[in-house]
């Protein structure tokens, strides 16, 4: 039987210390669901441009063909700044070449949240909507793009097949969940939001069970911290998504508990934290795995249908943060004693609670 094969990239600042947390966490599950995971560490970003003078070889393309899934912690930072290839270039790259043309970013409020959250309560609560963000056009890849320092440019282009497959995950997302679908586009001055909204009316007749409407980009920035509880699916371009979903992530209080999923066509999918590198605390052993963790509970879920390890991590998880929260979240937890408490209750409760997971 073939053991799936999973490419870590710690990548850097942080990354590095929350991915060992991860895979110390899933090594813990396995030890209680049985199933067995072959983990690859690849260098990405800027410690691959320190070996390899690239942020992105060719040998890390190649494991990735061979891989399952792809398992990032995060990348960048200021050693990297005045380099004339940023590590950030390395993960524009890296989602080209696996071709993840949607990137899923979650934000569900639980009642550990509710209490983080900066929003009152009563607007906090019962928030659980996600975000569907193309990835792989826009105006991050569009050309012409120039910089001078008289004036610069950049390219803002979508083909109507980019737009028309990602409004159709939309749908088929949301029929999974509440089925109402929210465009979020700029359409009363941009061609190319013109163009989402022709489009996503175009497919619509196909999923006639789906609440279709559409938001101008300032009003949902101003209506996801307002009235978040109205949306299910949102759907937006690479720009928009990117801002929005930083945003949403603030509604649970920290950027750092957030997963998120890009897939892709033909190849692996590739889980990562929304969160950045944090070059600040690096190596203080400080930082929050949450999002780390969570980015791989979705990979044991969506990819490998792995719903008891996934189960396993969740629980213990859950019981250890309503004891106490990690240092970044305002607690006492380093990232290491975060880590172990989780591991210890999976361990503790695993005679308990191993025959409910397991699944056939």
């Amino acid at each position: 039987m073939h053991e799936p094969i999973i490419t870590v990239l710690g990548g850097d600042g942080i990354g590095p210390e929350i991915m060992a947390a991860t895979r110390q966490i899933i090594q813990a599950a396995q030890q209680v669901t049985q199933v067995n995971y072959h983990f690859v560490p690849m260098a990405f970003g800027g410690c691959s441009i320190d070996q390899f003078g690239e942020p992105l070889t060719d040998a890390l393309l190649a494991q990735v063909k061979r891989s399952d899934a792809v398992l990032l912690a995060a990348v960048g930072g200021p050693k990297w700044d005045h380099y004339d290839v940023r590590p950030e270039a390395g993960l524009l790259g890296l989602r080209a070449a696996m071709q993840v043309y949607a990137n899923l970013r979650p934000t569900k409020i639980t009642a550990a949240a509710v209490k983080r959250s900066p929003l009152k309560a009563e607007i906090a609560q019962n928030t659980n909507f996600m975000i569907v963000r193309e990835l792989t056009s826009g105006i991050y890849f569009g050309k012409p793009r120039h910089y001078a320092a008289t004036q610069a440019v950049d390219t803002m282009a979508y083909a109507r097949n980019e737009i028309s497959r990602i409004i159709t995950y939309a749908f088929q997302l949301a029929q999974q969940r509440d089925r109402h679908v929210t465009v979020v586009d700029k359409a009363n001055v941009l061609a190319t939001s013109k163009l989402w909204r022709d489009v996503a009316e175009e497919i619509h007749p196909q999923y006639p069970e789906i609440t279709l409407d559409f938001e101008y980009v300032d009003a949902a920035a101003m209506k996801i911290v307002k009235s978040p509880q109205q949306f299910d699916v949102i759907v937006t371009s690479n720009l928009f998504g990117d801002i929005l979903s930083d945003e949403a992530a603030a509604i649970t209080g920290s950027i750092g508990t957030i997963p998120s999923e890009s897939i892709s066509e033909n190849g692996p999918n590739l889980y990562e934290p929304i969160h950045g590198s944090a070059p600040d605390i690096a190596g203080q052993n400080i930082a929050d795995p949450i999002g780390m963790i969570n980015s791989a509970v979705l990979m044991l879920q969506h990819t490998f249908n792995d719903q008891a390890t996934a189960n396993v991590i969740e629980r213990a998880m859950v019981a250890v943060l309503q004891q106490d929260q990690p240092v970044d979240l305002g607690g006492q937890l380093s990232t290491t004693a975060f880590t172990q408490r989780i591991c210890t209750q999976i361990q503790q409760n695993s005679v308990k609670v191993a025959p409910d997971y397991v699944q056939d």
